[in-house]
Formats: structure tokens, sequence, C-alpha cells
């Protein structure tokens, strides 16, 4: 009996790019929401029917957490270019709002905001696993502002009295804000202008309001 020697193949190739599926899969998500998304959207949006869906990522909540991983490694990477890069307070302030604006308004339709705030936040009262991964992002960030500001202080961008920890729970917020303004419709010439605001108010430099005058 002669017997074949060519070598068995093992299993199928994949059909699809992991990569370039996460990223429709968080399309889908950030554009109807996690309920909103029903698994023929999410099968649609990925190209794969629903077993092979499941297959390459698990149910419905597993897809979701896989995305929200995937998002967080992604801003990261955007955000530390944006605070580690050379440069004043300012500069850095600027630099980082303008990378978050840059995901914020992202999508063909309206603006989608932080998907960990827009999308995630919705899920975080019901899921200890979302919750924790949306508060871990937003601990993320508040160590990253935590360091500038710290290393602002320690090359003179910020006053020897300044509180950089107070200040960088301020430069955080405003970052949180501008994600729910983006999501609401905000348009960008005033999200621009939030920002700066924000800005002049750290880096010390906001004018004062006028009083008004009081009417003789």
């Amino acid at each position: 009996m002669v017997q074949n020697s060519e070598p068995k193949r093992r299993g199928r190739p994949r059909a699809y790019d992991p990569d370039v599926a996460l990223g429709k899969l968080r399309a889908a998500f950030w554009d109807n929401g996690y309920a909103g998304a029903s698994l023929d959207d999410l099968s649609a949006a990925a190209g794969m029917n629903r077993p092979s869906l499941y297959n390459a990522f698990g149910d419905k909540q597993a897809v979701f957490q896989t995305v929200m991983d995937r998002y967080r490694a992604d801003g990261r990477a955007a955000m530390t270019a944006a605070f580690l890069d050379p440069g004043t307070l300012r500069q850095s302030l600027e630099r980082i709002y303008a990378a978050a604006l840059a995901i914020y308004l992202s999508g063909e339709g309206a603006a989608r905001g932080c998907f960990l705030i827009g999308v995630g936040l919705a899920e975080a009262v019901n899921d200890p696993a979302v919750r924790d991964t949306v508060a871990a992002g937003l601990r993320e960030l508040d160590r990253g502002f935590d360091r500038r500001m710290i290393r602002a202080q320690a090359d003179g961008d910020l006053p020897p009295d300044a509180d950089p920890l107070a200040l960088a729970r301020v430069a955080s917020g405003m970052l949180n804000a501008l994600a729910v303004r983006s999501r609401a419709g905000e348009p960008r010439e005033r999200l621009e202008a939030f920002a700066q605001a924000a800005i002049d108010l750290i880096c010390g430099t906001a004018k004062k309001t006028p009083e008004p005058q009081a009417s003789e």
C-alpha cells in the first residue's frame, strides 16, 4: 500500500484580518452603542457570519471587551506621543487636546466622542469588567497628566506654589468634557475654544472676565 507522503494541512487559513475586523466591530459599537449593535450588525460589519465571529472573538460581550481593550491600546499609543514630546507645557496640552479631538470627531457621520466614555459607560453599571476597563482608562489618563504637570513645575512652566496634581485633574476633566460634548454634537470650533480656555487657565494666562458695570 502506497502512502501519501504529503503533509496534511492543519485547518483552514484565516480568511480575515483580525485588526481590520476589530476596527470595523469598534465602528459598529461606536456608532450604535452596545445595545443598539445587534449580532447581525456585528457580523455584517466584520464581514463574517455568526459562527465565524463567535469562533474568532467569542460572544457579544467578549467582542465588546476585546474592542475596548484595543481602543485603550490605540489611544495610549496616540496620547503617549503627545504627552512625551518635548516642548513647553502649553505646547504639550495643545498637542494632547488636538490628538483627543482627532479621535473624538472621527467617524463618517456624527462625531463619536471617546469610545470608553460614550459607549463603555452605558454598560459599566451592569458589567463589572466594562466598569473596570473604563475606570482603568480614566486613571491612566490621570497619571499621564500627573506626570506632565510635575515635570512642568520642575521645568519652571508652573510656579513653585502651584498644585500640579490639582491642575492635572483640571486638564483630565477637560478631556472628559470634550469627549462628552463632541458626542453631543458640539462643533469643533467651540470644542477648541473650550480646550484653549483650559490651557490658558492651567498655564496661568486666563484673562479675568470684566465685571458688569452697575447701572446708575
